[in-house]
């Protein structure tokens, strides 16, 4: 074992992890059951923490799950009756644990009368529930991009790339010096996504910001779009050694761990990766930078939008604790808390945080305007994002094509009736 603390771990102790330092079950059980995204578990226990500190006659339990094990599990608790208190939601309609489809099965409690919903930037708004109610809480305002590690970066004499021609060339340095540029996860599902969303975010939505309004008025379609241009470029770039040997066989925390190990000089995901980098690796320095897509650096865009976001139980179990935390998250404090430690930035700006240099970029493109939302967050059902990791996962395998693909995408977007 090396001295940094390594990733890897067995699949069933990553399915369900409780937080340390949390109160679990003891005399009388817990006042308050959360349940978050593992990915989240830096930002999320340094908020309960604090949370704990104001609230101390309050008991929370916390667990941490996987984005494929909440977004299954947690609809299936909640119209049994059952579930946290208080638990991962994702912005928009994208997906099963998505504001608008459980808003629409009535399965989050309306947050709209409480205060932080009068303060949401108008693009936070609209993701935050369903028929014009707030439905969570936002926390995080993230981005997917490109994280390297500075030293690895440095050790193959290259920088971050601003043209697509030069990241294929960085793919080439990297191998020449026994490593990879990007780990890659795919064996994780949710990870299949994130090169497709970066690419397309230049080759799509650079020139057509309102694709997902374009594709359900029936003017476009993945098929016929730039989507195509997007996944021939994340084949492109895996044909050319861009990325882990196995991508199919390495899990979300094995891609981390080739990061932290030197085995590869950075990965493409959504920026609280940073947190679980540095905390396998204290020390590590790393920086966020978008993936060109082209050759026109002023066509480069970076997906960045309301990430992490809590909901309230429509019958929650303590209800007054579960509303005392989701004020305490929407507060200022909370919100600073949450992304100082996330290295991400906070959804209900207030004007005092300050930015992690790692993200840098993130918050100078959010500011220039140079980024796009997250794709899924636009799509009228949740399947279209499941057919997406399918369709990648085939892609990688080898048993389907780009334009077989794109057409699986489209009969999943057209149809509404999916949830």
């Amino acid at each position: 074992m090396s001295p940094t603390r390594r990733l890897t771990t067995s699949a069933a102790a990553l399915a369900l992890l409780t937080a340390t330092g949390c109160v679990s079950d003891g005399p009388g059980g817990p006042n308050l059951v959360i349940m978050a995204n593992v990915t989240d578990r830096v930002a999320m226990s340094t908020v309960i923490t604090a949370f704990r500190e104001s609230h101390p006659n309050i008991r929370v339990k916390v667990t941490y799950a996987d984005t494929g094990v909440l977004q299954k599990e947690l609809p299936r608790q909640l119209k049994a009756g059952k579930g946290p208190d208080v638990f991962t939601v994702w912005p928009g309609s994208g997906n099963p644990a998505s504001a608008e489809t459980l808003a629409d099965n009535n399965l989050l409690q309306d947050l709209t009368l409480h205060r932080y919903a009068w303060d949401l930037p108008e693009d936070v708004m609209s993701v935050a529930g369903s028929g014009g109610h707030i439905d969570i809480v936002p926390a995080s305002y993230s981005a997917i991009g490109a994280i390297y590690a500075i030293g690895a970066l440095k050790s193959i004499g290259g920088r971050p790339p601003t043209t697509f021609t030069q990241v294929l060339d960085l793919c080439d340095r990297a191998r020449k010096h026994g490593k990879v540029l990007f780990a890659l996860g795919n064996k994780t599902p949710w990870v299949t996504q994130l090169v497709s969303y970066s690419l397309a975010a230049g080759t799509v939505y650079a020139t057509q910001p309102n694709f997902a309004s374009d594709m359900a008025l029936h003017h476009t379609s993945f098929a016929q779009s730039p989507w195509r241009e997007a996944l021939q470029k994340y084949l492109q770039m895996n044909e050319r050694g861009c990325f882990s040997r196995d991508p199919l066989g390495t899990t979300y925390e094995q891609s981390l761990d080739q990061v932290v190990s030197g085995k590869a000089v950075g990965v493409v995901q959504v920026a609280s990766a940073l947190a679980e980098l540095r905390s396998a690796a204290p020390g590590i320095s790393l920086s966020m930078h978008a993936l060109p897509a082209s050759d026109d650096p002023a066509q480069t865009r970076m997906p960045a939008a309301v990430s992490a976001a809590y909901g309230l139980n429509v019958h929650p179990a303590h209800e007054k604790e579960a509303k005392a935390f989701v004020d305490f998250l929407a507060s200022a404090r909370g919100q600073n808390l949450y992304n100082s430690k996330g290295t991400t930035l906070p959804a209900i700006p207030d004007g005092t945080f300050k930015s992690d240099p790692a993200v840098a970029e993130v918050a100078r493109r959010q500011k220039d305007e140079t980024t796009v939302p997250f794709m899924d967050q636009r799509w009228p059902n949740s399947t279209v994002q499941q057919v997406h990791f399918q369709q990648i996962h085939d892609l990688f395998a080898g048993t389907t094509s780009v334009p077989s693909a794109l057409k699986a995408m489209d009969r999943a977007f057209s149809d509404s009736t999916l949830n």
